[in-house]
């Protein structure tokens, strides 16, 4: 291996990321290699943070439609262990989508007993009746087929039609079974931020890689 590791650096094809000069013995971290000029992919236990587009499916199967995995790199979808999303947005909802190859993270973040907040922007197709915040912050809320109700949740009124609600739960397709429950219909729906995460100035469709401490504050 370390044979093939000169060669690669008597051919430039490894180089530094500042224009070190580099031996098969060198020691360098891994962030600070070039592999023909592009950063080394992330070793195992990377976590994603992408503003989702409309349109884009959280799931591996090709059949339903393009996947949010169509916007990472082709080579990141062969990489073992697999990288999923945690928690799903369905295909009609934008926003902070989380990713991660770390099983543990992935349950950690999206076990109900962490209650980790999750704050969703939303606009309804009718005005606010007026006790929407009441009934959703009661923790007494049931939803349709469902044995127990939600979780206690913050509703912060914009305008008439137009709200942020936070949970910490991550029901299926809960927020708009929420407003559903109280006889409204959600149009539209974005996640602006996923515990202390948020999206910042990242692009609709755009991602970046989160560090260990974003994800430990």
């Amino acid at each position: 291996m370390r044979k093939e590791v000169a060669v690669l650096l008597r051919d430039g094809v490894i180089t530094h990321i500042d224009n070190l000069s580099l031996k098969s013995d060198t020691k360098v971290s891994h962030e600070e290699i070039l592999y023909e000029g592009e950063p080394l992919d992330p070793p195992t236990g990377i976590v994603i943070l992408m503003n989702k587009p409309l349109g884009l499916v959280c799931s591996h199967d090709d059949g339903e439609g393009r996947l949010v995995y169509d916007l990472l790199p082709p080579r990141w979808r062969m990489r073992d262990p697999k990288i999923s999303t945690i928690g799903r947005l369905d295909k009609e909802t934008s926003g902070l989508l989380l990713l991660s190859d770390d099983g543990a993270l992935l349950h950690r973040l999206t076990s109900p007993k962490h209650k980790v907040p999750k704050v969703y922007e939303a606009t309804l197709d009718r005005p606010l009746q007026g006790d929407e915040a009441e009934i959703f912050a009661s923790g007494t809320l049931m939803l349709n087929g469902e044995k127990n109700p939600c979780l206690p949740a913050k509703l912060t009124i914009i305008d008439e039609s137009h709200v942020t609600l936070e949970i910490t739960e991550g029901r299926y397709h809960q927020v708009r079974r929420m407003f559903a429950a109280v006889g409204n219909h959600v149009m539209a729906l974005h996640r602006s931020s996923f515990g202390d995460l948020t999206l910042g100035d990242l692009k609709e469709g755009e991602y970046r890689l989160l560090d260990l401490e974003e994800m430990t504050n």
